[in-house]
């Protein structure tokens, strides 16, 4: 896996590419939902940076892949090594927004998102009300 800085853009946009891709399905609706939510401003980098890390997190994943092709999209050592890459408390709340939103785009979620939302905002122990607190202005 590529070592980006901590709470850098790069590191970022990792934890969402591999929410986009732990479904084993690149849904267009979720290239649009970056579009719509302003995911590349918003991490500080442009649509070409984020999806050259959306590339090469899928080419990291394939070269851990086991002998008989097996890729693994959710391996929790692995997902909690980029978890730790992102310390700054208000970049995680804004993650797990992004990944929520993001998680929604297709108009489904699937198990495996669900699943990997449910990991981050308990390891970064972040609940609901905390991204309702912060993103929902009355």
């Amino acid at each position: 896996m590529r070592p980006y800085s901590p709470n850098s853009p790069e590191a970022m946009s990792r934890l969402l590419a591999m929410l986009i891709v732990t479904d084993g399905n690149l849904d267009q609706h979720e290239i649009e939902a970056l579009d719509a939510l302003h995911v590349y401003e918003v991490l500080g980098l442009s649509r070409k940076d984020f999806m050259q890390v959306l590339v090469d997190y899928c080419n990291d994943i394939s070269d851990e892949a086991e002998q008989d092709g097996t890729i693994h999209l959710i391996d929790l050592p692995r997902v909690d090594r980029l978890l730790e890459d992102v310390t700054d408390r208000n970049r995680r709340i804004l993650l797990c927004a992004l990944a929520l939103d993001l998680s929604k785009a297709d108009g489904t979620i699937s198990e495996s998102e669900m699943t990997l939302l449910r990991y981050m905002m308990a390891h970064w122990n972040i609940t609901l009300d905390d991204l309702e607190n912060e993103f929902i202005r009355n």
